[in-house]
């Protein structure tokens, strides 16, 4: 009955990631901006309320790498400009593509109060827990978008705007097609004439700020669509794994008995259909055209042996956990002793060499996966690619408490395109630079639960509980506000 109501209340909930329906018309297109207004006031940006205000988008200007050899001729070059020149600049802790949320880790009218939140292992998860988390990502599947639209054109296709060509999709592939479109060929002009050695948000520097970014999205939008604000993504701890431990009906979905490479009609995911695979492959040269293809597909272990040997091992991860450098050399897939490039999956997990003819890590795991995972550009269609990348954004986290690196580790300049460090993320409206989220995770308020002493995860728990009791009743109490709050203080004596 409460996903009814749940349903019910969608159409008054925001969110915040991606081409904001407001800004996807003629006029919005025709003048370059993107500046909504906050509901709280009217005012575009919330300036009557000091949120924020609409302003002029400022590109970096420093070198990017050899990789991508052209300018001016893929929509994500200097990124959003070629959509728009002017979006809400947000003051102070607020943030959206109308200043109308709190950054990462706040909360509140003002958006001045912390929040810190838990991601835990999936095996530890009540059963009531997981029977929320399955129904949460079904919730997402079958919800159009309020807020967001998806583009199905380039701009030129468009005529600079004129015509603008974007297509409704649900919330959850929203996602799908913001993962794909930062990892789609660039499209140089014509049928088939791409270019495939290019990737906004994989195969160098951005890989991890870029996926952090992304799963915070996630987390924000499930707890506006579903009213649950201690909602987190689970991860699942794939070390030494054997084999695919969450392919179980009561989690991610089992294998079908009758075909092995769909999942079985007893887990809710076996109706779910892909989204952005058929219509936008290498040699068509066109954007995905967001229609539904066919069901999800899985068949893990039956993969490539020869690309993929096993899944990673505990000492695989320790390997890379002590490669000191964070990038290094061309700062691609051949980097060697790089531990963005080792964690990826193309530095060997027990040399460090890059361009490794066997991949490691993170991409180890998609393969391993054989269906809907394997492909980059349409790996988020599955939903285990959310645990797999929560966990992948742990051992980051990890990496970043034991180096501690310098700002400067993040490279400024001669990253591939779309890396360097004042780069804005493609394609997130709000804009996100790349920068910004090479810090740990206790700066954007969230925290892993194995990365904890056991004293502050059980206070971390306490918040949780309460602010899991406070989603579905007025959050005004004073009462339960302030057992919060005080929780909230305790918590920031750690």
């Amino acid at each position: 009955m409460w996903l009814l109501v749940i349903h019910f209340m969608l159409y008054f909930v925001s969110s915040y990631q991606q081409f904001p329906r407001l800004c996807a018309t003629r006029e919005a297109l025709l003048t370059k901006e993107c500046c909504p207004p906050w509901e709280g006031d009217g005012s575009p940006c919330g300036t009557s309320s000091g949120r924020g205000f609409c302003q002029d988008v400022e590109v970096p200007d420093q070198p990017d790498g050899p990789q991508y050899p052209f300018s001016g001729l893929d929509d994500r070059e200097k990124w959003p400009l070629v959509f728009y020149n002017r979006t809400c600049q947000c003051a102070g802790n607020f943030m959206g593509f109308n200043c109308g949320d709190c950054k990462f880790g706040f909360f509140g009218q003002n958006c001045n109060e912390r929040r810190e939140s838990v991601r835990r292992n999936i095996f530890h998860l009540s059963r009531a827990e997981r029977i929320r988390l399955v129904s949460y990502l079904n919730l997402a599947k079958q919800t159009v978008s309020r807020d967001y639209v998806v583009v199905t054109g380039t701009y030129r296709e468009m005529e600079n705007g004129s015509n603008p060509l974007f297509a409704d999709v649900s919330v959850y592939d929203v996602f799908v097609w913001m993962h794909y479109y930062v990892s789609r060929n660039a499209l140089l002009g014509g049928p088939g004439n791409v270019w495939t050695n290019v990737d906004f948000g994989h195969w160098a520097p951005a890989f991890l700020p870029w996926h952090r970014v992304y799963l915070l999205h996630w987390e924000h939008e499930i707890r506006k669509l579903t009213g649950d604000m201690s909602f987190t993504i689970p991860y699942w701890d794939w070390r030494d794994a054997q084999e695919c431990e969450v392919c179980t009906d009561e989690l991610m979905g089992a294998r079908n008995l009758q075909d092995p490479n769909l999942l079985s009609p007893g887990s809710v995911f076996s109706s779910w259909k892909v989204n952005t695979l058929k219509y936008c492959n290498s040699s068509r040269g066109v954007l995905c055209d967001a229609k539904e293809e066919g069901p999800l597909r899985r068949n893990p272990g039956n993969h490539n042996r020869a690309l993929v040997q096993r899944l990673p091992t505990s000492a695989d991860v320790e390997f890379t956990l002590n490669l000191p450098n964070y990038d290094t050399g061309a700062m691609d897939r051949s980097a060697n002793m790089s531990f963005r490039n080792t964690l990826e999956g193309f530095g060997d997990p027990q040399t460090g060499l890059g361009n490794s003819s066997r991949l490691g890590m993170h991409a180890a795991l998609h393969v391993f996966m054989n269906g809907s995972m394997s492909s980059v550009q349409g790996s988020a269609n599955d939903p285990i690619f959310l645990l797999h990348h929560a966990f992948v954004d742990s051992i980051y986290e990890q990496w970043l408490r034991r180096h501690t690196p310098s700002p400067s580790q993040y490279p400024e300049s001669n990253a591939p395109i779309g890396h360097n460090s004042e780069y804005h993320m493609v394609p997130f409206l709000p804009l996100h630079r790349n920068r910004e989220y090479f810090i740990s995770s206790k700066d954007l308020g969230y925290e892993y639960s194995y990365l904890l002493d056991a004293s502050k995860y059980s206070l971390l728990c306490v918040v949780n509980y309460i602010l899991q009791y406070s989603a579905y009743t007025p959050f005004g109490k004073k009462k339960k506000r302030k057992k919060y709050l005080f929780f909230s203080e305790q918590l920031a004596e750690f």
